[in-house]
């Protein structure tokens, strides 16, 4: 075999590794065997001075720009017209069967993203533009060149001019914000942020994703309908959404609508509606279009993700591990299904950057966020208050410190609101589990038992919790139970019980799979805990710091020494009927919980996901599903019930 022969070999072998890492999230080799394919490509390149146009080494982003050039585009891009009701939606439809009652419509997701025009010439990637002002646009072609689901070679060779939207999927999102020092709010901003850096390689760090939904123009080849046109991009390459539909009546426009409503936030990006097109050419071409948009589609707009209410408040709250954080008080409002009363602001650097003060009107997001932002000021009136930052604690009244924009309450021993933080995460279902120790509970022990560390509870009797308000004898001797059967507990449970700052009970399993024992991690280096993946440098840190405290380590001991057993983990079964294989999970289960079913697939070397997508293997179903059953079954997912996910487990 000659050197291009192999070359051309390896960048399929590499493409495809490529495709099932990014796209099925099914990566078939390990990260070294990946690195030495990938560079005995580079090598090869650099001896023979060839790279070839679908090379994945050209995704890597080229130097950093000193600004955008600017783009004309080969034709004008236009806006979508919306409609926000039904009513609105039935007019159009209505003016459009007027014109002709034989036009059928599509629908498509509307993707909330940042539109790029994509050039291709001969079958090869030439560029990407941004909308800009719809004429011309900004020349991001090395950002979206490191996106990986945008094809750098395509089968059709005229010139062609595609339209998409560049964005960020949520759990690229998760993962990102996993290792980042900063972390991102949301898909939306990270996506746009990312291809506007001046930085391609700021930009392949985000591992965006490129979904097509129109051809803007195309030499040598003519559409008759949308459908045509969608099966043309899907043809080439192009990652066009799992979703497509056909329709006739107004009627089936809105069920369909209904659907993608309650499904959009389980998806895996964000869609903020629906696009509702005439699917014949012929025909758009006869209705036309305004100035603005195109009189043959429309924009089926969902409910607001993002509203505005007053700020009547900021408290301060503090956590487990002395971080002080201030939280918006709000005037109740509705938004996206759920009444808001309170929303997250980060710090107060945060707060001065979106210049919000109490008494003001602020803007409000709620997406597939559990806990809404406030994402800026919508309006300041006379009476409005500055918010200032607080220099004691709002628990124990001890003086503040501040690392970076971050405040911090020194007094780890005696604050109120840090013990009763730690011994309630302790106590937590992932953690110790300790049936019985509620919040409320945690805060009669602190105060009339003086508990302060997490160990201190093994030292307790049912004679000391008899003691306490509205304790009985059997009561007491529950919560001494209780206490007593938690004392044996899985290694990746111990570490979560810990409090480290950010780490999850992912983070926690993946360090516990990592070392295998406390022993390990406790004389573990940085540079070790950074090797484990989806670990970043902050969280690795994080680790390594709180293993190396006096006074972690004295409590360690405490713990051990109160009657602690660590389980530790044991190898995964690879001839598991669930090793590897993707669940979700929806529904009540007649005869577990799903914490108990979730805990049995990752016991099983199988993997847990939130969301219902083309990648999941099977989704576990109980009683009232909701939407992802609905999800699973337009996507053909095996669903199963809780018996047959039993027999899965018994034939192993």
């Amino acid at each position: 075999m000659n050197k291009k022969d192999e070359m051309k070999a390896l960048v399929e072998q590499i493409n495809l590794h490529n495709h099932n890492y990014y796209d099925l999230d099914s990566p078939t080799i390990s990260d070294a065997e990946y690195d030495k394919l990938y560079y005995k490509l580079v090598d090869l390149e650099n001896e023979t001075g060839i790279v070839l146009p679908n090379s994945p080494t050209l995704r890597v982003g080229g130097e950093v720009l000193d600004a955008f050039k600017k783009k004309q585009h080969p034709k004008k891009l236009y806006s979508l017209n919306k409609v926000r009701d039904k009513e609105d939606l039935s007019n159009w439809f209505n003016d459009m069967k007027h014109i002709n009652p034989n036009m059928s419509f599509s629908i498509e997701y509307k993707f909330d993203g940042l539109h790029l025009v994509l050039e291709y010439d001969e079958g090869k990637f030439v560029g990407a533009t941004t909308r800009g002002n719809g004429y011309i646009g900004e020349d991001v072609s090395q950002q979206v060149k490191t996106i990986r689901s945008v094809p750098l070679v395509i089968p059709f060779k005229s010139h062609l001019f595609v339209e998409g939207e560049g964005m960020m999927t949520n759990h690229a999102l998760k993962i990102f914000n996993r290792k980042a020092t900063e972390k991102l709010k949301n898909a939306r901003n990270a996506a746009a942020g990312a291809i506007r850096n001046l930085d391609p390689k700021e930009t392949a760090k985000r591992n965006l994703d490129f979904f097509c939904y129109a051809v803007l123009k195309a030499d040598n080849i003519s559409f008759q309908t949308q459908e045509e046109i969608h099966q043309f991009l899907s043809d080439n390459g192009f990652n066009t959404g799992e979703y497509f539909r056909i329709v006739n009546s107004c009627s089936d426009i809105i069920n369909e609508i209904n659907k993608i409503d309650k499904v959009k936030n389980d998806l895996d990006i964000l869609i903020d509606g629906a696009v509702v097109s005439i699917n014949e050419i012929k025909f758009r071409d006869q209705i036309g279009w305004t100035t603005k948009f195109p009189k043959w589609a429309v924009a089926f707009k969902f409910e607001a993700q993002e509203i505005s209410t007053l700020l009547k408040d900021v408290v301060w709250q503090v956590g487990r591990t002395g971080k002080v954080t201030p939280i918006a008080i709000l005037d109740p409002v509705e938004l996206a299904g759920a009444t808001v009363q309170k929303a997250t602001l980060n710090n107060y650097d945060d707060i001065k950057r979106k210049n919000i003060s109490i008494g003001s009107r602020v803007f409000v997001r709620r997406s597939n966020e559990v806990i809404p932002e406030v994402l800026g000021l919508a309006e300041k009136y006379e009476n409005s208050e500055e918010i200032s930052e607080i220099k004691f604690c709002p628990s124990c009244n001890c003086k503040l410190i501040k690392k970076g924009p971050l405040l911090f309450c020194p007094n780890h021993e005696n604050c109120f609101e840090q013990i009763e933080g730690r011994i309630t995460h302790f106590a937590s279902r992932d953690a110790f589990n300790i049936d019985g120790l509620s919040e409320k509970t945690v805060a009669v022990l602190i105060k009339e038992l003086n508990v302060k560390y997490p160990s201190d509870l093994f030292t307790l009797t049912h004679l000391d919790f008899l003691k306490l308000d509205k304790f009985k004898d059997k009561k007491a001797k529950n919560l001494e139970k209780a206490i007593e059967d938690c004392k044996k507990i899985e290694l990746f449970r111990f570490i979560y019980a810990l409090g480290i700052s950010e780490v999850g009970i992912k983070t926690a399993r993946d360090v516990a799979n990592a070392f295998g024992s406390l022993d390990n991690i406790q004389s573990a280096s940085l540079q070790n805990i950074e090797s484990i993946s989806d670990i970043g440098p902050i969280i690795s840190k994080n680790i390594f710091d709180f293993f190396n405290d006096e006074r972690n380590i004295y409590e360690i001991k405490k713990l051990l020494n109160n009657g602690v057993e660590i389980l530790l983990p044991t190898p995964k079964n690879s001839s598991s009927n669930l090793f590897k294989k993707k669940f979700v999970l929806t529904g009540t289960l007649p005869n577990m919980s799903r914490a108990q079913a979730s805990e049995l697939i990752l016991q099983n070397g199988g993997e847990i996901l939130s969301a219902v997508s083309k990648n999941v293997d099977y989704l576990i179903a109980g009683e009232n599903p909701g939407s992802k059953l609905q999800r699973a079954q337009e996507l053909n997912i095996t669903v199963i019930s809780e018996d047959d996910f039993l027999k899965l487990i018994s034939k192993n």
